[in-house]
């Protein structure tokens, strides 16, 4: 059974999905990569350090991770997308995706809207998010996100 989850922005714009990867709560800078393929490079990219990375392809996870692909270890503080597929298949996989994440405590969020997510991050610009599996009460978590806005301040 799945696991409600739900990605508050800073502008108090709520999305709710079902968490997969590490379990509680995260925060950090939302942004968008529109990339097809590569999401363990985008994961342990160092210029991610502190993002919530929103995926933009429909299914991610299904060529699982691998060690030889992770150069450095993940920089990025969460991921969000539409589906999230636990089915891997590559010759190269060592692992799924929720497993590497939960190795390294990284929080994800599946079933989101993420195209309409990344028509708004690309409309209202740069701000903060809130991850959570644990708390999910928008009032709790618009305070927990204004903190962190105002630390990036």
């Amino acid at each position: 059974m799945k696991k409600p989850a739900v990605l508050l922005l800073e502008d108090g714009t709520l999305f709710n999905g079902f968490s997969f990867g590490h379990e509680g709560e995260t925060a950090g800078e939302i942004c968008f990569n529109t990339s097809m393929t590569g999401y363990q490079e985008v994961i342990t990219d160092p210029a991610r350090d502190g993002q919530i990375v929103v995926m933009t392809y429909t299914m991610i996870g299904n060529c699982g991770t691998n060690s030889e692909d992770t150069k450095n270890p993940p920089k990025l503080r969460g991921l969000v997308v539409r589906e999230y597929c636990s089915n891997y298949e590559n010759w190269r996989a060592e692992t799924s995706l929720d497993k590497f994440l939960k190795k390294h405590k990284l929080s994800g969020i599946e079933g989101v809207d993420t195209r309409k997510l990344t028509r708004h991050i690309r409309d209202k610009g740069t701000m903060r998010c809130i991850i959570s599996s644990t708390d999910l009460d928008k009032k709790s978590l618009q305070a927990k996100v204004l903190v962190a806005a105002q630390k990036r301040n």
